[in-house]
Order: structure tokens, then C-alpha cells, then sequence
């Protein structure tokens, strides 16, 4: 973690801010390989064997003025895919952004159909002749019902 600010500060005195915002905005892109699954620049692992060879290596590619994309893809051929942090846009990766979208969509529109048929339900059935007791006349119910069943 130490040798990630060591990095920015080096970058931000010796090169121009550019470079640190790169370096900075890039290492949030990518991800530490050691296992601990944070973000590079983020890498607290005590020990890591990794994160301090990626800082360094992306410290590198900014200060030979690296594209983000090169960058980017140069971390993918040696880290693999699981480097970066979020998934890229093409491809069968564009699922990754799609079905939690879909599935949100989804669950809010079973919502409100849920919603919309406790809303729309007919009225109980009343018996024949019978009418709702409300009011007054409710209340003599309840009074009558109070006295038979106390003990």
C-alpha cells in the first residue's frame, strides 16, 4: 500500500499531474491479482507479492505516455481478464451489464403487476340480503358479543 502513494508522489514530483491522474484513474481500472480481490491501487494485503510489480509496471506504461487502452490491454495478455475491474462493453461481457439491468426491470415491473391485482380485486361477495354493518350498530354487536362471553 505504501509503495502505491510512494508511486503518486514520485509521479506528481517528478512528472506532470497528468501522469498521476493517469496513473491514479488507471489503477482504479485494474485489479490486484493476488487474490484479495480489490482494486489495485486499493491493495492493502500485508506482503503482497503482486500489487507493488503492477504499480510499478503501470507507472511505467504512463510515463512511456502508454494510451489507456494499451495499457489496459497489455494488463489483460499478462494478467489475464480478471485484471480489469469491470467488465468491457463487447462482446458476450456486454451480459454483465445488461441482465442486472433486465433482472431490475424485471423485478419492477412484476411489482407492479403484483400491486395493480391487490388494487383491482372485486369486492367480497356479500351473502343475500345481507348488508354491511358499520358505525353504530357495529358497535351494539361488539358490546353484545363483549357480554356472552364474559366469564
Amino acid at each position: 500500500m505504501q509503495c502505491g502513494f510512494l508511486c503518486l508522489a514520485i509521479l506528481a514530483f517528478v512528472g506532470s499531474g497528468d501522469e498521476a491522474a493517469r496513473f491514479d484513474h488507471l489503477g482504479h481500472q485494474l485489479m490486484c491479482i493476488c487474490g484479495c480481490r480489490q482494486i489495485l491501487l486499493e491493495c492493502n494485503h500485508v506482503g503482497c507479492p503482486d500489487s507493488d510489480g503492477m504499480r510499478n509496471e503501470l507507472m511505467a506504461a504512463v510515463s512511456r505516455g502508454d494510451s489507456d487502452s494499451l495499457v489496459q490491454q497489455a494488463f489483460v495478455q499478462k494478467y489475464g481478464p480478471t485484471v480489469l475491474a469491470a467488465p468491457t462493453n463487447t462482446g458476450f461481457n456486454r451480459t454483465a451489464w445488461i441482465v442486472p439491468l433486465a433482472a431490475l426491470f424485471a423485478g419492477l415491473l412484476a411489482v407492479v403487476a403484483v400491486v395493480r391485482s391487490w388494487k383491482n380485486r372485486p369486492a367480497p361477495a356479500i351473502a343475500d340480503g345481507l348488508r354491511p354493518v358499520r358505525g353504530a350498530e357495529l358497535e351494539k354487536f361488539r358490546d353484545q358479543a363483549d357480554k356472552e362471553t364474559k366469564l
